[in-house]
């Protein structure tokens, strides 16, 4: 154990916390995993926890190897992997999966691996959007040049994951106005974007409904889900209801591992609706225990924020950092009803390949950040992307 220790650097908490959700996460993926055999058919539960433990296992592999790269590192590959990103999305959008009738094409496979391209787009543009901020603090942003540095990127990107998962679109676009604001960008171009975002939007919308054959039903998805929140009716509010009927059964130390009886009726009951499961088997103080997990971890952010000496690295761990809570706090708030359903999993406990991987690839630049010794920025937002390419290659 002491040889471990001696290898890994950056915020032990951090370490500790990312250990603990993914131990905690066993049972209950292994418990409402029977829906996915008994309901849909899919393999068996110990398979399923297999296959779970092995992607965590890859995913401590590789909050590994990312916290060993100097952060600065960072910075000029986000570079690198736009135009990858932007040629992953086109290539996932190219593929025309449905689900339920409706567009849903998130997914490529490599390698017989599923792999949500749009999870890994959220984290390149929140890296690349906190390059351009540190780059540009001390100077005074020509909003011009950075409709073409800055938003252009980002608005193609975002139109590209738009199409098929409207809510990773709404929470990234938050989140990088959130690292805008906070890295100095103005607050009345700030409000430029915004609005254009929303009238970017509408157009979308106006244009899905005008060619439904375009894009089949997604926009109806997006308004029966909003409908159902407040209408209590369909297959969401079905879910929602199951959901509800789990936490109250919980009660207030719950039924017991493996003992929930609606993980047998809630179709997401390992990933989407995972907290209901737990809150009906372990109850209110395993529920409380989580969101003061996340807390913790979101606590531990900001001291990784207080040590950095850099710009990049403050907005780095802010970008990267800040969306893990929000993804936690949206989907529990999805199970208790107070959002609408919007598909975001439990960090570091849902099912899941991608989810996990790239969540543990952000925590890895977190602690990179954290273990990093004294930098300057100079030193960080010099870096030539083609170097940075070049030492990769050597």
């Amino acid at each position: 154990m002491k040889t471990i220790f001696q290898h890994i650097k950056g915020d032990k908490t951090i370490w500790a916390i990312v250990a603990v959700l993914a131990i905690f996460s066993f049972m209950p993926v292994y418990s409402a995993s029977t829906n996915l055999v008994y309901v849909v058919g899919s393999g068996s539960t110990f398979g399923h926890l297999i296959k779970h433990m092995v992607l965590l296992f890859f995913g401590f592999l590789i909050i590994y190897g990312v916290h060993k790269i100097p952060y600065r590192y960072f910075s000029g590959g986000s570079v690198l992997m736009l135009p990858v990103v932007i040629i992953l999305l086109i290539f996932t959008l190219a593929q025309g999966t449905t689900i339920g009738g409706a567009n849903a094409s998130r997914w490529i496979r490599i390698g017989g691996i599923g792999f949500q391209t749009s999870t890994l787009a959220g984290l390149v543009l929140m890296v690349y959007v906190s390059r351009y901020l540190a780059k540009n603090k001390e100077k005074k942003i020509n909003f011009k040049e950075s409709l073409w540095q800055l938003w252009l990127p980002v608005a193609a990107i975002l139109m590209l994951i738009l199409p098929a998962n409207f809510s990773t679109t709404a929470i990234i676009f938050v989140m990088i106005l959130m690292i805008a604001f906070i890295g100095g960008y103005p607050l009345k171009y700030i409000g430029f974007i915004l609005g254009a975002g929303i009238v970017a939007l509408s157009i979308f919308i106006l244009i899905a409904k005008a060619f439904p054959d375009a894009m089949p039903n997604r926009v109806q998805t997006w308004q029966s889900r909003i409908e159902n929140f407040s209408n209590s009716d369909g297959k969401e509010a079905y879910q929602v209801e199951k959901a509800k009927i789990a936490i109250a059964t919980g009660g207030p130390v719950g039924l017991g591992p493996g003992k929930s009886v609606q993980k047998n009726f809630l179709p997401q009951s390992t990933s989407d609706f995972i907290f209901a499961i737990i809150v009906e088997e372990y109850g209110l103080v395993g529920g409380f225990l989580i969101v003061s997990i996340y807390f913790i971890l979101l606590f531990r952010i900001f001291v990784v924020i207080k040590k950095t000496t850099t710009i990049f690295g403050t907005l780095l761990v802010l970008g990267v950092g800040i969306p893990i809570i929000f993804q936690a706090t949206i989907n529990m708030a999805v199970a208790t009803n107070l959002f609408p359903v919007t598909g975001q999993t439990l960090p570091l406990i849902s099912s899941g390949g991608t989810s996990i991987w790239m969540t543990c690839f952000a925590l890895g630049m977190i602690l990179s950040v954290s273990a990093s010794k004294e930098e300057t920025e100079a030193d960080i937002l010099d870096d030539n992307p083609l170097d940075i390419l070049h030492e990769t290659l050597d």
